[in-house]
C-alpha cells in the first residue's frame, strides 16, 4: 500500500508517518508539504492508495485542489485531517469525494480506527459533528425511505460486512450502546425490523 501524507508542518507529517508505520507496517509512506507537491507526487508515483492531508495549505484553494486531485487520482482514498470543525465545511469536503474527516484534536485510537475504516471501504465522519447531518435524501428512490446520516451509512456498510455490534463499535471508535442507537435509527429509516432486512432493502434501493 502506498500512502501520501500532505501537511505544511513537517513535524506533524513526521508524527503521522510514525503512527501509520505502527498500524500499517507494510505501507510505503511519502510526504508532501503543499498541494502542488501532492499533485506532483500523484503524477510521478501512481497509484497512491491513500492520501492523508490537511485542507488548509496555502499554495492553492482547497476546493480547487481537491477537484484536481480527484481528476488526477480518482481511485485514491482521501482522508482530511484539519483543525476546522465547522459542519458546513466538513459536509462540503465529504461531498467532494473525501472518505474521512478527522479533527486534529482527535485521540490516537480515533485516528487508527478511522484509517482502518477508510481502507476497508467505509467513510469516517466525526460523530459529534455530523450525527444529525443528512447526506442523502432517498425518498425519491425508495418510496418513503427517510434521509440517512453519515453515521447510519457507516453502520449499514459494516453490517453488510457481517460485523457484530462490538466489531462495529471498535471500527468506528464509539461505544456499543452508540452503535445500537445508530442501528435502531437505521432500521426505522429503512422501515425494517432487523439487520438482515436492512441489508436486503439497502441493496434493492442501491445504497450498498
Amino acid at each position: 500500500m502506498k500512502i501520501l501524507i500532505a501537511d505544511d508542518h513537517a513535524l506533524f507529517r513526521d508524527g503521522l508517518a510514525i503512527r501509520l508505520e505502527q498500524i500499517l507496517p507494510d505501507a510505503t509512506i511519502s510526504q508532501a508539504g503543499g498541494y502542488s507537491q501532492v499533485l506532483k507526487n500523484l503524477r510521478e508515483i501512481p497509484p497512491v492508495d491513500l492520501l492523508i492531508m490537511d485542507v488548509e495549505m496555502q499554495d492553492m484553494p482547497w476546493l480547487e485542489a481537491l477537484k484536481q486531485i480527484r481528476e488526477l487520482a480518482p481511485q485514491t482514498k482521501i482522508i482530511v485531517i484539519s483543525a476546522s470543525e465547522d459542519s458546513r465545511t466538513i459536509r462540503t469536503i465529504l461531498a467532494s469525494g473525501v472518505k474521512g474527516y478527522i479533527p486534529k484534536r482527535s485521540e490516537v485510537k480515533v485516528f487508527n480506527n478511522a484509517v482502518k475504516l477508510v481502507i476497508d471501504g467505509g467513510t469516517y465522519v466525526p460523530p459529534d459533528l455530523l450525527d444529525s447531518a443528512p447526506v442523502n435524501n432517498l425518498s425519491g428512490r425508495s418510496g418513503g425511505v427517510k434521509m440517512l446520516t453519515n453515521r447510519q451509512f457507516q453502520v449499514l456498510d459494516l453490517i453488510a460486512q457481517g460485523k457484530s455490534n462490538k466489531q462495529i463499535a471498535y471500527d468506528m471508535g464509539v461505544s456499543e450502546s452508540t452503535v445500537k442507537l445508530h442501528i435502531n435509527a437505521l432500521l426505522r429509516s429503512l422501515h425494517v425490523t432487523n439487520r438482515t432486512q436492512a441489508v436486503v432493502t439497502a441493496q434493492k434501493i442501491g445504497l450498498i
